[in-house]
């Protein structure tokens, strides 16, 4: 079998299961956003550019308050999560034109939340025909475009929808 070497995932597999401080709660009270690739703040919730993407464009959106149970939510952190969500897709949409969208959590560790003591709904812009052999066969997810230029596009794609809302 042959083998393609990813070591920039240890460091994200090392932080998920060390009981460390929450990353979730840690970036947004951090004052780079650009580094902590952090798209946009609302009052109750924020958007991030997940650091270990399913395809380009992958965000999350999280409230800041610090919680795995959705019945602990409150009905104005739900609505801001929507909002940011409803924001997340016309940001995708400006910036790299999807065919279509996956939305959702996943609630607690055995339904696959890499992060489970802090909820955060995944928006991932998908295309016609993006997934293809290796996933399946090779075990490798292919991404075409680096982090950074995925943050640049969408921060662009912000300004434009924020100048326009003006």
């Amino acid at each position: 079998m042959d083998r393609l070497w990813a070591p920039w995932r240890m460091e994200y597999i090392g932080k998920v299961d060390s009981g460390g401080e929450c990353i979730l709660c840690a970036k947004p009270q951090e004052s780079d956003d650009d580094r902590n690739y952090i798209l946009h703040r609302a009052e109750l919730a924020y958007v991030i550019l997940n650091a270990f993407p399913y395809s380009n464009g992958h965000l999350m959106v999280a409230p800041y308050r610090h919680t795995g149970d959705l019945l602990d939510l409150t009905a104005e952190e739900l609505s801001a999560m929507m909002a940011e969500t409803r924001l997340c897709t016309r940001l995708l949409t400006a910036a790299m034109s999807p065919q279509g969208f996956n939305i959702g959590m996943n609630i607690g560790r055995v339904a696959g939340a890499g992060i489970a003591d802090h909820l955060h709904l995944h928006i991932v812009p998908r295309w016609s025909g993006d997934t293809n052999f290796m996933p399946v066969i090779g075990e490798t997810k292919v991404l075409p475009q680096a982090l950074a230029e995925s943050f640049r596009a969408l921060r662009k794609a912000l300004e434009e929808i924020s100048a326009e809302s003006d």
